[in-house]
């Protein structure tokens, strides 16, 4: 049965205002947004190729052109060959309007091709198809899989409303769009934390190592777990499961591909030309000097590894395991994944799922975290009230409709929330374990 304290919907008319701000950022994604940005693509010319998919593509295409000629996953052929096939022609490196000549190469470990072998049984518009139902599919079950790992329980309609609203996310749904793996990523770190609070930890192990195929998602929260497994000889199982299976990913993909290792490690530095900084760069602004941007970068990355380090005897089933965990994901949000990454803030899921679960906790805690979430809650439903009012407004509107001030207001608060989420989840930190061991 429902906790009568968590629930975040309590009445008819509101699950209809959530349903209908649902429809309306949705209406606004596939029907303003995408369109949009489509068109501007076609005006720098480079829209002849696939867009609907295209983070998967370069999966697709190495796996295949592996298959076929034993292109070299890393090389500039396959960079080439795979730019064809997203723009319909290689960039142009003399060209302005370009992105730069390294843009969209493969930059995954050599494993993800191996892990995901299978897709490229398929032609590429047929993949598209089935992408498109299976990983909003592995969606829901993982917010359904982080609850259960949470401890958390909403009645059907509660689950059902809280589904629909975070798939009608601007995030979720720009990765639905580009078929982001790091959907599955998200899948396996959900899997992996309910074997862990079910102390199946050599499965939990096996299936976290998983999430390697995006390592940036979820590095700090995997140092956090190993730390953890370190500190009881009861957890070594995790251990295990984890080195066994990224073992046998490790020497699988070298004795398929050797020397790939060092070919992503000079992809990844090299990473930097084309892709947008971590958000903490970003909020600085382009006026700042890179080198204060890294140091903050720096200086979060440090607050991880301690919190980790101070937090790796918390039992599984403890209110302050899941919040460090959830916290680790949070700050890899803003310090390791890139500027316009927003579709992998998909990780913040446990995140926003723990808020809700106390939100009274922090609510009657003090001044500070009570501003901070009518603030959170406001980034968090602005998206869809904007949109709404966006479309209602578009006949009033006319040409002013695309000007960019009005035409981004649905997506403004998207770099906002994990902000909000890692000052929110550094105060339930504080307060819900002691409130915890005071019930106890």
């Amino acid at each position: 049965m429902a906790d009568p304290g968590s629930r975040a919907f309590p009445s008819r008319a509101l699950a209809l205002l959530a349903l209908l701000g649902a429809a309306s950022m949705t209406w606004y994604h596939l029907g303003f947004f995408l369109p949009r940005m489509l068109q501007l693509r076609a005006e720098s010319g480079v829209s002849a190729g696939y867009s609907f998919g295209d983070d998967f593509y370069p999966i697709w295409l190495s796996i295949r052109q592996w298959r076929a000629e034993h292109t070299d996953l890393y090389s500039a052929q396959m960079t080439r060959e795979i730019q064809s096939g997203l723009f319909g022609r290689p960039l142009d490196p003399h060209n302005p309007n370009d992105p730069p000549s390294d843009y969209r190469q493969f930059a995954y470990p050599a494993f993800t091709d191996l892990l995901l072998w299978p897709t490229a049984s398929l032609d590429f518009p047929t993949l598209r198809v089935v992408l498109i139902i299976l990983l909003p599919a592995l969606t829901i079950a993982s917010i359904w899989l982080w609850m259960l790992a949470l401890d958390w329980h909403l009645n059907p309609l509660e689950f059902s409303l809280l589904t629909v609203l975070t798939l009608c996310t601007y995030e979720l749904l720009e990765a639905f769009f580009a078929e982001q793996p790091g959907l599955l990523v998200n899948f396996f770190l959900a899997a992996g934390s309910l074997a862990l609070r079910r102390n199946r930890l050599v499965l939990a192990g096996a299936i976290l190592s998983l999430t390697l195929i995006k390592p940036q998602m979820s590095a700090l929260a995997l140092l956090y777990l190993l730390l953890w497994s370190l500190s009881d000889r009861r957890r070594i199982r995790f251990l295990i499961g984890f080195l066994a299976v990224t073992g046998t990913l490790l020497l699988s993909s070298m004795w398929i591909w050797p020397g790939w290792i060092m070919a992503w490690t000079r992809i990844l530095f090299g990473y930097h030309r084309y892709a947008m900084p971590p958000l903490i760069s970003v909020l600085l602004g382009s006026g700042t000097h890179p080198s204060v941007g890294l140091a903050l970068i720096g200086l979060c990355l440090a607050l991880g590894v301690l919190l980790a380090w101070r937090n790796r005897r918390a039992d599984a089933v403890s209110p302050r395991f899941w919040l460090t965990l959830s916290l680790l994901l949070a700050i890899a949000s803003v310090a390791l994944l890139p500027g316009q990454a927003v579709y992998d803030h998909v990780i913040l899921i446990p995140a926003i799922l723990l808020l809700l679960r106390y939100h009274r906790e922090l609510r009657v805690s003090g001044p500070v975290p009570r501003a901070l979430l009518s603030i959170a809650v406001a980034v968090l439903v602005w998206p869809w009230i904007s949109s709404f009012l966006l479309i209602a407004s578009r006949p009033l509107l006319g040409a002013r409709f695309y000007s960019t001030p009005i035409f981004t207001l649905p997506i403004r608060t998207a770099a906002s929330l994990p902000f909000m989420a890692l000052a929110l989840l550094a105060y339930a930190l504080r307060i819900i374990p002691s409130r915890h061991r005071e019930l106890a």
